[in-house]
Formats: C-alpha cells, structure tokens, sequence
C-alpha cells in the first residue's frame, strides 16, 4: 500500500510517516516546509510544495498512480496565533484544503484522512469527558477552522466524492520512541513543550489560567503519545473501506480516556526527571478553554485501537527527543 500524506515533514505528519513505514506502507509525503522538517523526510519519497497546487499534486499522482488514500495533517495549529491572525488560518486550514480535495478528487483519490482536533469540542462540565456525539464549542480561529472544515467533509462524503475518516486528536506529546522525528518548533506554545524549556533554563513554568471549573482550577486535557496517534492512523488505513462501508463520513477520537490537569502533569514531570519545577500563575491565552478529555469506545470499535503509552511514558520520550534534536535538526535553526 502506497498513501500520500499532506504534511508529511511536520511533527505529526512525519510520525505517521514511521509508523507507516514499519508496517510495510510507503508514504509519499507533500509539504511545503513552512513548519516542517526536510530532515524528517530523509530516504522518503518527498514533494515539496502547497497542498493548493494542483500541477504538484497531479504530479504526484501521474509518479504513484496506485495512490488511493491521502492522510491530511497540513496546517497551522497554533491557537494564540490564530487570534492574531484569523485570515491566514482561514487561508492555509479551509481555502487551501478546499483546494486540496479538489485535486485529490481529480485524480482519482477518494479515501482521506483528516487531522482534526478535540479543540471543537464543548466538554461535559461534570467531567470533562467527551466522545464523538458530544456538542462541539469553537473558542479559536483555529478551532473553528477545524470545524468549518469537517463540515465541507462531511457534506462532500454525503455527495458520494469523497470517503473520510476524521480523526479528533487531543492533545499530542512524545516522540517517535526511536527518534526519527519529534517536535521540530524550538519555542513551542503547549504545556510540555513549555515545561521543558524552563526546566532546562531554570525558569519559572506558566500556569495559563488557574480559575476553569476543574478539580485544581487549571486546564485538563488528554495527554496522547503521538506513536499512539501514529498507530491509529496505521489501523484506519488497513481498515479504511469496513469503517467507511456503512458511513463515507465517521469521526473517531484519538485520546487515552484519561483527563489529567496542567497542575497534574507538573506532577508527572517532576516525577520523571525527580526534580521540582518552579511554576508562576498568570491568566489565560486568548482562545483557550478548560479542556477535555477522550471517551475513546468508538476508536476500539472501530479500529481496534487503544493507546498504549502512559503520560510518563510521552514526557520521558519528549525529553529524550530534547536531548537530540539539535544533532536531528540543527542547532541554529
């Protein structure tokens, strides 16, 4: 099996890509490099490009006619950023994957797998938990392109165009476990990210917001190894046409079903590298929420999937990837 993957040289995107690999699927990965890594893409077919341009992606197709599934995980994900600029995210999340569809429909693709988000969704205020039915509540530019988004796949699936999977991710860490990839953004905007940065740099860690209706007061989110993800996308490519055979459109959520608060992975943190983290708290980022977690049935239904990793698990990995990624990717860029 041979699957093109939009996206393919970022952090999520190149993971698939491994996974992928290890399984015996060829990817063939299309990016445009304006997050991801030419790194990431070493001794993998690559195309560098915009999922927009029709010219490239048909060339893609013309050199791998046997291509009949697309994974889409390009785009800009940065919530704070989408506030400050709504119509770039508009631009490179909605217009373009418009665009993208288009050429993936020309050419004869029709099964895609669509990197969503649990951002769009309202959790329960009594748990926080929610699954694929839940009500969905777009607090960001970037949430809403995600949204606006599944609502085009959802009524191009319902036209007979297009079968789609859309995965719902909560909220990646880790690292491929053999450090092929990881997060490539030196000044990343996501808790553990953060969390290492000031650990290294002997600074104090921002609880952003400290007044959501949680049991702490902090945010709570599902903390998910991104190998976990990467293996979720694996058995929805194996088992594309028996999840689609009765929907064209179904939605999974990929999560671990276990909510855990920001104060909670500070927690977890100073357990794994068995030193305190100082931490300061200052009021919420525009566009964030209180969070949710994952009731995640439906993706053992369906793909018979569960991840597998703890959050120990993803914080030791991502300080492992810590370590090496001046060695993977520069130490200047």
């Amino acid at each position: 099996m041979k699957v093109l993957i939009a996206g393919g040289a970022g952090f999520i995107g190149s993971t698939i890509a491994s996974a992928c690999i290890d399984s015996g699927i060829t990817p063939v990965i299309l990016d445009n490099l304006a997050t991801g890594r030419r790194e990431f893409t070493a001794g993998r077919t690559f195309y560098e490009g915009d999922i927009c341009d029709g010219a490239l992606v048909d060339r893609v197709f013309t050199e791998h006619p046997e291509i009949v599934t697309a994974v889409d995980c390009a785009a800009l994900i940065v919530v704070p950023d989408s506030v400050a600029d709504p119509l770039g995210y508009y631009r490179e999340n909605v217009s373009k994957g418009i665009q993208f569809l288009e050429h993936l429909v020309r050419n004869g693709c029709r099964n895609l797998l669509f990197s969503s988000s649990a951002s769009i969704y309202r959790a329960d205020p009594e748990d926080f938990s929610v699954d694929e039915d839940s009500p969905l509540e777009t607090l960001s530019p970037y949430a809403r392109t995600k949204a606006l988004f599944e609502t085009v796949l959802h009524d191009v699936a319902a036209a007979g165009t297009l079968d789609v999977i859309s995965l719902r991710y909560f909220n990646p860490i880790g690292a491929d476990p053999e450090l092929r990839t990881g997060l490539q953004i030196r000044t990343p905007t996501h808790a553990l990210g953060k969390m290492i940065d000031v650990h290294h740099a002997g600074t104090a860690f921002p609880l952003t917001g400290t007044d959501y209706p949680t049991r702490d007061g902090s945010g709570i989110r599902d903390y998910v190894h991104v190998w976990d993800l990467a293996a979720a996308h694996v058995k929805a490519l194996e088992n594309f046409e028996a999840v689609t055979r009765e929907e064209p459109y179904r939605v999974v959520n990929l999560g671990t079903g276990r909510g855990t608060t920001v104060r909670e992975l500070v927690t977890a943190f100073e357990n794994v590298t068995g030193t305190p983290l100082a931490t300061t708290e200052t009021d919420r980022r525009p566009g964030d929420s209180a969070g949710a977690y994952a009731r995640v049935g439906l993706a053992a239904e369906l793909l018979g999937w569960k991840a597998e990793h703890s959050l120990e698990d993803g914080i030791r990995d991502s300080l492992r990837w810590y370590a090496e990624r001046d060695t993977a990717i520069g130490a200047s860029d």
